[in-house]
């Protein structure tokens, strides 16, 4: 993967140290693999080891269930609590999140893609748990989105999917992730995603709405039409991931309002192919051929064995998610069952307006959990099949 970093002239923070005054230079970085192991890093300043300590006892003494509790142990924070990578980040920077928000499920995210060799000793047992045992010396397949023509409508009659949608994150080459860039980097990338987004043509065609200077009749109808992504919720915020907003962030949709940019909410990139019903194959078949015309003219983060680099490690790999918004109100009463069946499928059950919240009128957002160590197309398929048994057990009842 090579990073070309356009450096900035302001100072950066991040996680505290100081990566200062570099002049406008390129440098390439090796893979993640061979890279800095975080010795070769200025050593972790005494206030941020502090911190450090301090959040370590309160996420021992604490309920947890998170996989950042489960993993993290003494051991292991004792042999990473001095590293850094090059861009400054320590491992507090890793963990913030998830020590504050103690219902965090996972708790950890990486502040920029040295994290995932620099801090591995944390991140390969919370990846492996996660992503149903793929091991540190897994590797994550070749993209492929197989034959967009083998899935099907899950519901023709409309009798309980109210919408379909397929998401995909990226993260541009040469940026480090949220935390760690500047208001100058943001901005970049923003005019970047607008000047190459304006390239798309057909169905794809459409407009691109920067968040700063927003009018308010804009702002509006991006909210009505459920499109416009809020400042992070506390888990965001607490990983440092909205720094300097609205700056260099932004949103573009289709004439139709069926496919949609977000521009550095968590990651640099989120492509979405939305619409109403349950025509999964169409909805796919649109993503494909969006992130298969915009990644000709932007290079995305890459790593040969995690596969797409993304800030939160549930979403590496393939980084799709394919969902549902489905009403299964037999199943819903007995969620032990629900909760059952989708844990068969490796499908994960969140509320209607998605994780942390609850299902509005029975309605679920149910989409595949597993986005590592298998292709675009067998994540998607996974949720085409489990979703079709929910709706054929639901029938019965």
């Amino acid at each position: 993967m090579n990073y070309k970093l356009k450096v900035t002239i302001p100072v950066v923070v991040c996680g505290g140290a100081v990566l200062a005054y570099y002049l406008i230079r390129r440098f390439t970085l090796p893979p993640l693999d061979s890279r800095v192991d975080g010795k070769a890093a200025a050593m972790v300043d005494a206030a941020t080891i502090e911190k450090l300590e301090a959040g370590f006892s309160k996420l021992q003494a604490s309920d947890s269930k998170s996989l950042l509790k489960k993993y993290l142990t003494k051991e292991v924070f004792d042999a990473l609590k001095n590293k850094k990578t090059s861009f400054g980040s320590t491992l507090l920077d890793c963990i913030q999140s998830g020590v504050e928000n103690l219902d965090s499920g996972v708790g950890i995210y990486a502040p920029d893609a040295e994290a995932y060799t620099v801090f591995a000793d944390l991140f390969d047992p919370i990846i492996e748990d996660y992503h149903n045992g793929f091991k540190k010396t897994d590797k994550h397949p070749a993209k492929n989105w197989g034959d967009v023509e083998t899935l099907g409508n899950l519901d023709p009659a409309g009798e309980f999917v109210v919408s379909t949608r397929v998401r995909c994150g990226r993260s541009m080459e040469g940026y480090p992730f949220n935390p760690c860039l500047t208001e100058a980097q943001y901005k970049e990338m923003e005019e970047k995603v607008a000047s190459t987004l304006s390239g798309l043509e057909g169905e794809l065609k459409g407009t691109f709405y920067p968040l700063t200077g927003m009018s308010k009749e804009t702002q509006q109808q991006l909210i009505d039409d459920h499109f416009l992504f809020k400042e992070g919720d506390r888990f965001l915020q607490a990983a440092n991931a909205c720094r300097f907003w609205p700056s260099g962030r932004g949103i573009y949709h289709n004439e139709n309002k069926t496919f949609l940019v977000w521009c550095n909410e968590e990651d640099h990139l989120r492509l979405i192919s939305m619409q109403m019903g349950g025509d999964l194959k169409q909805v796919y078949k649109r993503l494909v051929t969006a992130v298969n015309d915009i990644e000709k003219r932007i290079p995305f983060s890459h790593d040969d064995r995690l596969g797409f680099l993304t800030f939160c490690p549930t979403n590496l790999g393939t980084t799709v998610r394919a969902s549902v918004h489905i009403k299964l109100p037999k199943l819903a009463a007995d969620k032990a069952k629900l909760e059952e069946i989708a844990s068969k499928y490796h499908l994960q059950v969140r509320g209607t307006r998605g994780e942390h919240t609850e299902a509005e009128g029975g309605v679920y957002d149910i989409s595949n959990k597993r986005r590592m160590g298998l292709t675009e197309y067998d994540a998607v398929k996974e949720m085409y099949d489990g979703i079709a048994e929910l709706i054929k057990i639901e029938k019965t009842l």
